[in-house]
């Protein structure tokens, strides 16, 4: 029986070997794979069909991975864009999100990882056309934008109206990287973006209201040097919070 199509997946990358192991994986568990060498490579293979999830190496002779992240993303808003970056180089993924990636993953990678980083983009990709929810649902946490209530296991927790902005961006852009200046300026306003003690004292404040265990937090993770990263537990794709 056919395996059911996943999406297309363009992988760019300039190594031939790690391009025929990624689409025997990937095209395994479903997705309809093409490749690219480099950058101009697969901006010609876009512009010849579309495809839904990009796979971009950062590091690639000629036409860098965060310059073809840019031209794809300025070209269309609906592509899933994962980059891989060096595990080492955090100015790297912030490089790449501010160029408009959508989530990276670090070389080395395991495949169930990059595999449930690509299903996650593809997921919040395909709902950017949706009409936005009124009521946001992670695990045991229920988030009503309307009435500005949120509950716990149907227990109400009780935030202030900044706690509540930080958390509704965060659950509205779950399993994502949010930069820190993205979430400063999406809380705060625009002229904010360096503010790091604001995001750390409130993201401990949230914590400690949500968290069963603030110590070993399973929804708001930290990406170091990055921003944080909403977990939702319920999602059977969402990595461990410990592998994060």
């Amino acid at each position: 029986m056919p395996v059911e199509s996943e999406g297309r997946l363009l992988i760019v990358d300039d190594e031939p070997a790690l391009r025929r192991a990624l689409r025997t994986s990937l095209a395994a568990t479903g997705f309809a794979v093409a490749e690219a060498r480099d950058g101009e490579e697969a901006l010609s293979a876009l512009r010849r069909g579309p495809a839904d999830l990009v796979l971009l190496d950062i590091n690639m002779p000629g036409l860098s991975g965060i310059e073809v992240c840019r031209r794809i993303r300025s070209g269309s808003a609906q592509i899933g864009i994962v980059m891989v970056t060096v595990r080492e180089s955090e100015e790297d993924k912030v490089e790449a999100l501010e160029a408009g990636a959508d989530d990276f993953v670090t070389k080395p990678y395991r495949l169930r990882e990059l595999i449930a980083r690509l299903h996650a983009v593809l997921r919040r990709s395909n709902s950017r056309s949706l009409p936005p929810d009124k009521i946001l649902r992670a695990g045991a946490l229920e988030i009503d934008l309307e009435r500005r209530l949120v509950t716990k296991g149907g227990s109400e927790v009780h935030l202030s109206p900044t706690e509540f902005e930080m958390l509704a961006y965060l659950v509205k852009h779950q399993g994502a990287p949010v930069l820190h200046s993205r979430l400063l300026q999406a809380v705060w306003g625009p002229e904010y973006g360096g503010e790091l003690e604001y995001l750390r004292s409130y993201v401990k404040m949230l914590r400690k209201k949500i968290e069963d265990d603030p110590a070993r937090p399973q929804y708001i993770l930290t990406e170091p040097w990055v921003g944080y990263r909403f977990r939702n537990p319920s999602d059977p794709e969402a990595p461990p919070a410990d592998d994060d």
